[in-house]
């Protein structure tokens, strides 16, 4: 098997690929899964294909991973736990799985016997239960080591409350040594503020107060005081976005070995080692390595990833094709002329990497005011403490350092609306995107897949020579079945959304490009383009004489028996709730733009039926052209929130304000947004935006709160003096109360 790919078989009763020597192993395991109803998805067969293999490697087409995430899922857990297994790679956009194993314990014919097994196990929604629990288990340990770090000031406090207004006998030295080791993290970000920033900071304060007033034995100021710096800091760390970005790259979902013609010779190579001038071989369901033109060869070729664009297009020699785009039908010899992060694909990736990297915590004008206020407030003290020699008036002052209320409350505020938002299916990473989105006068949308619906669907239906629309659907649909062409797909699914039957399909032959002649039922179908009948002498004159506004549109043309039955208009509609959202928009005064792979023709289509200036849409965008785009507006001072749900949008995303995806985008779309629409559904941006603008109302009203009395204690500190326990009410007090006021959000119900 030193050359497989070269020995596929094309079953045209089934349209199954396999490799001849395991075809009928494979049929023979496929009927026993059929039998066994343990084991099936409502009983039904999860279809797949052997696309191609080699000695410890096999790659299986199985259509089901394009829309079925859960069942993905549970195929990537079973095949990654098998024996001899050593990677899994699934592309739900190819229905690809791509399995390494090491071959020779087990014969290879065996090996996939075995994988095809699992592909249908994998349909059993009993294996989901585990998983989910696994899941479960998992984000419970994080949130216990999350508030693991207040068990310290919460012993601290409970010690210094029994040993103080209880009056139990604790040893003082039990008490002020647990409050000095609960004090350590405080003491060190104080000391890294002078040794690295050379100021003092609102953790000098602190960690002076604590000092101050545990050296006096008032152990019970102290304890309080580490119990609310620690539940500021585990809010602001839950609201921070994380710093160590998962790193996903364009080109990591390619293979790792491609294949090349060197000197006559088909070989397969590790993709590092592919050159300018190779000629690279891609077969059907496989992604394109490099940016090149094609030698010989065509196929019909997904661009979503790269460009956008929602149409499958038809390359011949001569076309252009790039990096990370997928390969849905047919068979071409490319040469390489860009390979690696040359390529358009590496170029996004630059770009994503060069965008500016925003501080993970909010960055508020209460956290500056509190900064300010340590030098003043450490000389306040000092001349407090040098007129009167009193060490527990100075340490009142000190303790009334505005830092601990606006640690506590404006965090507080910021979690209970990424809570209030979560709850409706929001997923707001950080404080800052908080903070940005209550800022955004600029929105710049994606089309495809975010004002549209991502997908092709059929919208219509029309008819010639007595053939009812019913009968024209379910001819389409027959010949059409187990096409993974996005048109196929999409006429299958239409039919079924009739309830319409499937029809047995024959003989077929597919053409790329063109379309698909099947015998159906004793007739022969021709399902295509307009240039194939054509091409098979089909009139379509009766068509424009009765509906002459088909003359332009994506239309799919059904004949049987030498004529024309009818076509079936397909679109990637608009979402339902688009027009809507964009004018709601436009109403509060937010600038909108619409960027698109697209070309200019369906992006003007789509920016009329909602409502956006031609002046605002950006048509026929490549990722760098996006980035470019929102980098411009963001230079021109707008605040500019990007919405994008694939990996050509990752670079505009990572230059946008704010970042917006969506819950079934791109890993990469998903990673780099600040704000995930969980929900799929873009009336969540407006819950997000007036969740943003009241947080920040709060925060302005908390920054009074906190800074009032806190002003006021000073003022009676420093003249006729305070108790520190006083300062302590006075400083705590208002941050609960801050914090209090903060929790608002939570109480936004839907």
């Amino acid at each position: 098997m030193a050359n497989a790919i070269g020995k596929l078989a094309v079953n045209t009763t089934s349209g199954v690929l396999t490799t001849p020597g395991e075809e009928k192993s494979a049929t023979r395991y496929e009927h026993q899964f059929q039998r066994n109803g343990n084991i099936n998805h409502q009983h039904s067969k999860v279809h797949y294909q052997i696309v191609h293999a080699i000695p410890g490697r096999v790659r299986f087409r199985v259509p089901r991973l394009m829309y079925d995430h859960i069942y993905a899922h549970r195929l990537e857990i079973l095949v990654s736990s098998t024996e001899c297994v050593t990677k899994v790679r699934i592309k739900p956009s190819a229905a690809s799985l791509a399995i390494k194993y090491e071959s020779g314990s087990i014969s290879d014919a065996e090996m996939r016997a075995h994988l095809a097994k699992i592909i249908q196990i994998a349909a059993n929604s009993n294996i989901q239960e585990k998983t989910q629990t696994a899941t479960a288990e998992t984000t419970t340990s994080e949130e216990n080591n999350i508030w693991s770090n207040l068990k310290l000031p919460i012993l601290a406090t409970s010690l210094a409350i029994l040993g103080g207004p209880l009056g139990l006998p604790i040893p003082a030295i039990i008490v002020g040594s647990t409050i000095a080791i609960t004090s350590l993290p405080v003491a060190k970000r104080a000391w890294e503020g002078i040794r690295q920033e050379r100021k003092l900071n609102i953790d000098f304060l602190d960690f002076s107060a604590i000092a101050i007033t545990t050296l006096q034995g008032q152990f019970l100021t102290p304890a309080l005081m580490l119990c609310l710096i620690e539940i500021g800091d585990i809010i602001r760390e839950r609201t921070a976005r994380k710093s160590a970005r998962q790193t996903l790259d364009l080109l990591d979902s390619l293979a790792e070995f491609v294949w090349v013609e060197r000197d006559g010779e088909k070989q397969e190579i590790p993709i590092e080692q592919v050159q300018r001038g190779d000629t690279v071989i891609v077969y059907p369901g496989e992604q394109i390595p490099v940016d090149g033109r094609i030698l010989r060869g065509q196929a019909t070729i997904d661009e979503q990833k790269l460009t956008g664009e929602s149409m499958p297009v038809i390359k011949q020699p001569g076309d252009e094709v790039y990096a990370s785009t997928l390969v849905r039908e047919g068979q071409i010899y490319i040469v390489a002329e860009r390979v690696g992060s040359d390529t358009r694909a590496g170029a996004s990736i630059k770009l994503m990497q060069e965008a500016p990297v925003h501080d993970t915590r909010i960055e508020n004008y209460a956290a500056k005011i509190a900064d300010r206020a340590v030098l003043p407030i450490i000389l306040l003290a000092s001349v407090v403490f040098g007129t009167t020699r009193n060490l527990a008036r100075a340490a009142s002052v000190l303790t009334l350092d505005f830092a601990t209320g606006i640690r506590v409350s404006v965090p507080t505020t910021v979690l209970a609306a990424l809570t209030s938002a979560a709850r409706r299916g929001i997923l707001i990473r950080s404080g800052r995107a908080l903070e940005q989105f209550a800022k955004v006068n600029t929105f710049v949308f994606d089309k495809t897949g975010t004002l549209t619906q991502g997908e092709i669907a059929i919208v219509g239906v029309k008819t010639v020579n007595g053939m009812s629309a019913e009968q024209v659907i379910e001819l389409a649909a027959a010949a059409e079945q187990r096409l993974t062409h996005p048109v196929a797909c999409a006429l299958v699914r239409y039919a079924e959304e009739q309830g319409l039957r499937l029809l047995p399909r024959g003989e077929w032959n597919y053409e790329i490009g063109l379309g698909v002649r099947a015998n159906i039922e004793g007739q022969t179908v021709l399902v295509g383009s307009k240039r194939f009948l054509q091409q098979e002498g089909i009139s379509l004159k009766c068509l424009y004489e009765e509906h002459p506004d088909l003359q332009t549109g994506s239309l799919i043309y059904v004949a049987s028996d030498g004529e024309l039955r009818g076509v079936l208009q397909y679109t990637d509609p608009l979402r339902p709730e688009s027009y809507e959202v964009i004018t709601q928009l436009q109403q509060a005064g937010i600038e909108v733009h619409m960027l698109t792979g697209d070309n200019w023709k369906r992006a003007k289509s789509a920016a009329n039926r909602l409502g956006i200036p031609e002046t605002n849409v950006h048509a026929e965008a490549f990722p760098e052209t996006k980035a470019n785009v929102v980098r411009e507006l963001h230079e021109s001072g707008r605040t500019v929130a990007f919405i994008g749900d694939g990996i050509n949008d990752s670079a505009a995303l990572a230059y946008a304000d704010v970042s917006i995806s969506f819950g079934n985008g791109s890993d990469i779309a998903r990673e780099t947004a600040d704000v995930v629409l969980m929900r799929n559904d873009l009336q969540g941006l407006l819950e997000a935006i007036a969740l943003a603008r009241q947080a920040m109302s709060l925060i302005h009203q908390n920054t009074a709160i906190v800074a009032i009395p806190n002003l006021a204690g000073l003022i009676m500190a420093g003249t006729f003096g305070l108790n520190p326990l006083a300062a302590t009410v006075v400083n705590n007090g208002s941050s609960i109360l801050a914090g209090v006021n903060g929790l608002r959000p939570l109480l936004n119900r839907k």
